[in-house]
């Protein structure tokens, strides 16, 4: 029996090989009408707050090294946030007072496990190095699995790579910008009281994350132009004349740019990232 589905969804052309020419067209013709419509990548503004390792130590002072047997406690994540670019809902999760003693967080974590999973792109302040591999390392503790491929966009390599700043941090990339900053904690006593199952520290530990991807969306959004290696987005689109870093239309030609070997077109987007056209010559 011929699976039909299984001939529209194959790039392979010589599986129809063996069908008459009539038969290769009409199968052919079934997988440009059966093509998905393009539509805007998902991204998601993302970030995480995790507990702290309990370990015993000999001393405090001196080339301190704590053996991995002496951890008592591992760390959990306490919490998440989260949102779709240019939406007005906030995704948050935290853990229960009971959970947060027992440092159980498989719960948020199969949350977080299936925005990951719908998205294809985050957003993430040091999110290669820290968020991302935090998040990884819970979803294999709970046997989770890795989520479907997306692209992850790191506002701190950004920063570190286009500009030079006095700090990369985000509180302070913020004050730099003029934009609303991330709130107080109080220090680390907020993180020792939502391990001990502190509900009103837990509750502000998740206003706290809140904030963070309240601001971290739009500190994203002022250097998104400057990123030249930001994915693009007109390849999810299928569209070639929208802008590389945002997806809007209509960009504005401002003249030439030449290289040793070739001349492009500058094009500008209402966003401000500029966009390239090579000329045939």
């Amino acid at each position: 029996m011929i699976n039909i589905k299984r001939l529209l969804q194959t790039r392979d052309d010589d599986l129809l090989k063996e069908f008459p020419d009539y038969t290769r067209g009409e199968l052919r013709r079934l997988k440009r009408d059966n093509k998905p419509t393009p539509k805007p990548p998902k991204i998601l503004i993302f970030d995480t707050e995790n507990s702290q390792m309990e370990t015993k130590v000999w001393q405090l002072k001196g080339n301190l090294y704590i053996d991995p047997k002496r951890i008592t406690k591992d760390w959990c994540l306490l919490c998440y946030s989260a949102k779709w670019l240019g939406s007005n809902i906030m995704i948050h999760d935290r853990l229960t007072s009971k959970e947060a003693i027992n440092k159980d967080d498989k719960r948020i974590s199969k949350s977080l496990w299936e925005l990951l999973d719908e998205t294809d792109m985050v957003v993430a302040h040091n999110g290669d190095a820290f968020d991302i591999k935090k998040a990884n390392a819970r979803f294999l503790k709970h046997n989770l699995n890795l989520p479907s491929p997306y692209r992850s966009i790191d506002t701190l390599k950004i920063a570190r790579k286009y500009f030079k700043l006095p700090s990369n941090t985000l509180d302070y990339i913020c004050k730099y910008l003029e934009i609303p900053r991330k709130l107080e904690t109080g220090g680390i006593k907020l993180w020792d009281d939502c391990e001990l199952g502190d509900e009103q520290a837990l509750k502000k530990m998740d206003i706290y994350c809140r904030n963070d991807v309240k601001i971290l969306e739009e500190v994203y959004l002022r250097l998104r132009p400057y990123d030249k290696s930001h994915p693009n987005l007109g390849v999810y689109l299928e569209d070639k004349s929208l802008c590389n870093n945002c997806g809007a239309g209509n960009l504005k030609q401002e003249g030439f740019y030449t290289t040793q070997f070739s001349m492009y077109k500058i094009f500008r987007c209402k966003c401000g990232a500029i966009n390239y056209s090579k000329i045939k010559v």
